[in-house]
């Protein structure tokens, strides 16, 4: 069954923040039993018990929903500096492989990065609205160490974030939160050695 790949919400009535929740998590649901590509907007009207329309005016396609989907797993908080670079590298080790390893996330992921793959536009998106306030958070915390002595002053957030990312979403995909603990310290170490370790160019 194909779905439209665009509808444009229209006015009407305020949204309802518990048919929201039911919608999205009707998603993580299918995400998690049936898939990516298997998910459509009709089997999650049915699940939530909702009419299709009202997903409609709410979210304009599969790929929007399955976002909103994806971020609900997300709590907002980010680790606070303590002090310690490497408890905190720790702390945002853990908090990015628990997103990431979350099976509705491990589902839908690969699905949307897919899509971002044809679609600069949604992935720019989804860069505005989590990626770079994730990145300015993990500045202050680097930003705390250097001006602690912990960090180098010339070590790179942005270098860091990446490695982060890219370490924990790539473990996430294809191994889940096997060993979970173990990596995530590893990781971190690996971490404070790029924060601490800074060759000035020549």
């Amino acid at each position: 069954m194909t779905e439209p790949s665009e509808v444009r919400p229209g006015p009407g009535r305020p949204r309802d923040p518990q048919l929201d929740e039911q919608v999205l998590r009707a998603t993580q649901e299918l995400l998690v039993e049936q898939g990516f590509q298997a998910t459509t907007i009709q089997g999650v009207a049915r699940r939530a018990g909702v009419v299709a329309t009202s997903i409609y005016r709410r979210w304009p396609n599969k790929i929007h929903l399955v976002e909103d989907a994806i971020f609900a797993l997300d709590t907002g908080a980010v680790p606070q500096p303590t002090g310690d670079i490497g408890e905190d590298l720790l702390a945002w080790t853990r908090l990015f492989f628990a997103a990431a390893t979350h099976p509705a996330a491990r589902s839908g992921i690969p699905g949307l990065l897919s899509a971002y793959h044809d679609d600069e536009q949604s992935y720019r998106r989804l860069r505005e609205r989590g990626e770079d306030l994730a990145r300015l958070a993990l500045r202050d915390t680097l930003d705390a160490a250097i001006a602690s002595g912990q960090a180098a002053a010339g070590c790179d957030p942005d270098q860091i974030f990446e490695f982060l990312r890219g370490a924990t979403l790539l473990r996430a995909l294809t191994r889940g939160d096997e060993d979970g603990e173990r990596f995530c310290r590893q990781t971190a170490a690996a971490l404070v050695i790029l924060a601490t370790h800074h060759e000035s160019s020549t």
